[in-house]
């Protein structure tokens, strides 16, 4: 049990370092959050500061959500514990414990720990995603439809027969993690539908 909650804790912790609030901070002196969207991602980093502090963060927020489920695989924790570990790590990097609750959305450390937890439903998801970006040009689609659909590929791949079906408090925490990412696009969403949702390469709005 205790290394259970230990399990847990340094999910959440790990998913609590804000890397693109350290490496903006770090190239400009500036808290990421009161730029661009507010948002604590590597899309706002993209906007903030370019391309490859963007990929970097990106590289960093996806392995601090794949690192903790193999951590978990690797000790053969139960399938709903490693779940756990999962959206530990998610919940981490939307409420850093480290600076003051207020991280990002989740997409990237979600992939991350998806990648570790189904691997072949976390392809599917990030082969949607970027469809829908091309598509529509809105990274918020593509992050949607991703996490609508991981915990169906995962389910519709196992009957299939192509991957391991994942036990039901194991899916239902893996739809808890998907759905984590899914509310912090509210806001996102509102503005898709008043037509005020910056597409991919776009300014800033007035």
């Amino acid at each position: 049990m205790t290394r259970s909650w230990l399990l847990l804790a340094g999910s959440y912790l790990l998913g609590s370092v804000s890397f693109g609030l350290i490496v903006v901070w770090s190239l400009r002196r500036v808290d990421l959050r009161a730029l661009g969207s507010g948002n604590a991602g590597a899309t706002n980093v993209l906007r903030a500061s370019g391309r490859w502090p963007a990929l970097v963060v990106l590289a960093l927020d996806i392995a601090k959500g794949y690192l903790p489920v193999r951590l978990a695989r690797h000790l053969e924790a139960t399938p709903e514990l490693i779940a756990g570990a999962a959206l530990a790590a998610v919940l981490g990097h939307v409420f850093p414990l480290f600076f003051g609750f207020r991280g990002g959305k989740g997409v990237a450390t979600g992939f991350g720990a998806f990648l570790a937890l189904v691997p072949l439903a976390a392809a599917a998801a990030a082969a949607l995603f970027v469809g829908l970006v091309l598509l529509f040009r809105y990274v918020s689609v593509g992050s949607i439809g991703a996490a609508l659909s991981v915990a169906a590929f995962a389910a519709l791949f196992a009957r299939l027969g192509w991957t391991e079906e994942l036990p039901a408090g194991a899916l239902a925490l893996t739809v808890v993690t998907a759905g984590v990412v899914l509310v912090r696009h509210a806001e996102n969403v509102r503005r898709l539908l008043s037509g005020r949702e910056r597409r991919l390469g776009e300014g800033r709005r007035a």
